[in-house]
């Protein structure tokens, strides 16, 4: 009986507590923080080309909106719709005039619900052409409202400048 008893003190192991910590190692922490910054380092760009991009989008969807504004108050004074200033050639006398409307009828035709915010500048101040100015020129004469253009003169992520859109 004596042998059975030591063959089962022998079977159990030793548990002895180890004197190693289940944690990380300042290395292993080093090393994961190091490899973390690089990761988000590589992000930053992206993420300015992204913010880049979706500004852009912004605008040529602001000019869209403007030029088709002017659009609409061109063929409607074109059809008669309402009295037009002469040497104007039709088109409105300022931005201003497409969000006040213009009286047909007895009642308001508008054709701009707001002059959008430029998002380039982040102001709702537009450069402006009348059909008499200068296509580059970036004054504006005052006969009339042909064009709306940025005022901002950064450049595109295609390497044009804004105010050429």
């Amino acid at each position: 009986m004596k042998s059975r008893n030591n063959l089962a003190l022998r079977a159990v192991p030793n548990r002895v507590p180890s004197t190693k910590s289940r944690g990380f190692t300042l290395i292993e922490l080093i090393a994961a923080t190091t490899i973390l910054l690089i990761l988000s380092s590589l992000m930053v760009p992206l993420v300015q080309v992204n913010l880049k991009r979706q500004r852009e989008k912004e605008l040529r969807h602001a000019l869209w909106e403007m030029r088709d504004a002017i659009d609409r108050y061109k063929d409607a004074a074109d059809r008669g719709a309402f009295q037009i200033k002469a040497g104007s050639e039709g088109y409105p006398p300022d931005l201003e005039t497409l969000t006040k409307g213009v009286d047909v009828g007895g009642k308001k035709l508008r054709f701009l619900r707001r002059v959008p915010i430029d998002p380039m500048t982040g102001k709702d101040e537009w450069g402006m052409r009348s059909m008499q100015d200068d296509p580059k020129s970036d004054s504006w004469g005052g006969q009339n409202l042909f064009d709306v253009f940025t005022k901002s003169e950064q450049k595109a992520l295609d390497g044009t400048e804004y105010k050429e859109w």
